[in-house]
């Protein structure tokens, strides 16, 4: 499906916990205004807006009286609960006071692993663009189960933005962007200003755990880098507490880190990006250094003859992940073969495998129009 026209220009926004809420854990209204101020001043610009909040966890926290963090689950997803009020109220006051509307998306990846589902989701966004309203998505905390859930929100803003093909991802956060070294211990320390490859220094580059009142740090924001550039999306993390810098960061004005690639702004089909970014692993296969160039600078097909090895369990039209043997996950796809019979065929040459598996004659092991690379 093509993206409409009228929503050329559209920007996703992820605010971070550590962002929006104050030292106490409730939610920053004075922050949530001058983050709306801006969502405005892009509409007038001609910009539709998504934003990706997180923060519901914390909000309720502060609401329901917790002095710390709950442990327990469902304590969890009563303060997620509490807190979606609170965000809610916040972002349709504030939007509203400056003419906009809003509308609230709670999603689980149970939501978008179904190509039903997924599609779904990307009609009730970009209906709500199309009545001039800013869509405010969140996961949905309070029913997510761990099997289901998106792991942080910089990853859910990921495949929001290539769910609505956005023209350019911001992740707004407590960091001023990707740093040579942990800026808070390395006086030396110096910001990147662009990166166009992923590659083993960058993932090398990002922290772990983010703050206390946050899931995500540096590493889940490369990694959804990762997802963005294979979905032909933009992305910028950048200081979200700075004077202006969602419109400076959207008018190109050089705050934060962009991560950009040749693919930038030319989005792969709804499908691959279903399968790469929505859909859940069902295990893995390791492949050899010929298949990984094949895949990689070629655009290949992965053959059967390529495959090491393969672990978990799953069955022919299951996405799988396909990693190289250093470990990094080189791309996702539809697998041809059943956990079982991969387990038969890896190593071998086509004419060879439909002596005995005659139905899979010709079969790569994953075809390249259902596989994302990363």
């Amino acid at each position: 499906m093509a993206i409409p026209e009228q929503f050329e220009g559209l920007i996703v926004v992820k605010v971070g916990s550590s962002t929006l809420t104050a030292d106490d854990g409730s939610v920053d209204e004075s922050y949530i205004s001058t983050l709306c101020e801006q969502v405005a001043e892009l509409h007038a610009l001609g910009h539709p807006v998504v934003v990706v909040t997180s923060g519901a966890a914390a909000a309720g926290r502060s609401r329901l009286g917790f002095a710390s963090r709950p442990s327990d689950i469902p304590s969890l997803q009563a303060c997620a609960a509490a807190g979606q009020a609170a965000l809610t109220e916040a972002y349709a006051k504030e939007l509203a006071n400056r003419g906009i509307a809003c509308g609230q998306v709670l999603l689980t990846r149970r939501d978008v692993v179904d190509r039903e589902g997924y599609l779904n989701a990307r009609n009730t966004l970009f209906r709500l663009l199309d009545l001039g309203a800013v869509p405010v998505v969140n996961e949905n905390d309070t029913v997510s189960v761990a099997e289901f859930t998106f792991g942080d929100n910089d990853m859910l803003g990921a495949i929001v933005s290539a769910l609505v093909g956005a023209s350019l991802y911001v992740i707004l956060s407590d960091v001023d962007g990707l740093y040579t070294a942990d800026p808070t211990t390395h006086e030396d320390a110096e910001l990147i200003r662009t990166v166009r490859v992923i590659d083993k220094r960058i993932a090398r580059m990002a922290g772990g755990a983010g703050s206390s009142v946050g899931t995500g740090g540096m590493a889940s924001k490369i990694r959804a880098a990762r997802a963005t550039l294979a979905a032909g999306v933009p992305l910028v993390i950048c200081h979200g507490r700075k004077d202006h810098v969602l419109v400076d960061a959207v008018q190109g004005k050089g705050v934060g880190t962009l991560f950009c690639n040749d693919t930038s702004h030319v989005h792969g089909s709804g499908r691959k990006l279903w399968i790469g970014l929505a859909e859940v692993p069902h295990g893995s296969v390791v492949v050899d250094a010929g298949a990984s160039r094949a895949i990689v600078a070629d655009g290949a097909s992965l053959l059967p003859v390529g495959v090491r090895s393969t672990s978990g369990t799953y069955e022919e039209g299951d996405v799988i992940s396909i990693v190289d043997e250093q470990g990094t996950e080189l791309a996702r796809g539809v697998t041809r073969y059943s956990s079982d019979d991969m387990v038969r065929v890896r190593g071998l040459k086509l004419d060879v495998i439909e002596r005995f598996l005659p139905s899979k004659e010709g079969q790569p092991a994953v075809h390249r129009d259902e596989m994302l690379v990363f």
